[in-house]
């Protein structure tokens, strides 16, 4: 008699050469719903600032920070972004596009604190 177990046959979509899910739609969506909060929150650590409190209570040492259109044009970037990585059948595209995104969106949140 054989005392071991036969072992059991590996699953088609473990083999050897598989390709790999492709998560890009995922992070894209994810990245552009964390960036409202992520704005939020970069609002409020300006608003935190020595130089941003005083210039709200007393209108004092403000700075202009940033020109508006900079930030504008990060969250349109980040926008087409997200259009382009959720219809492009392509993983290369999808994957330049998530880049393109988050770097847009890195972008639009330095403007928020430069305003400190």
């Amino acid at each position: 008699m054989n005392a071991s177990a036969p072992v059991p046959a590996a699953p088609p979509a473990a083999a050897a050469g598989a390709p790999e899910k492709d998560r890009t739609r995922f992070l894209a969506v994810l990245s552009a719903v964390l960036f409202v909060p992520a704005a939020v929150l970069a609002g409020v650590l300006t608003l935190a600032s020595y130089q941003a409190s005083r210039c709200l209570t007393y209108g004092e040492q403000c700075s202009p920070g940033l020109p508006g259109w900079v930030f504008w044009a990060g969250a349109g970037v980040a926008a087409a972004g997200l259009v382009t990585a959720l219809a492009a059948s392509a993983a290369r595209v999808r994957k330049v596009a998530f880049a393109a995104q988050v770097l847009a969106e890195c972008t639009a949140l330095l403007v928020i604190l430069s305003h400190a």
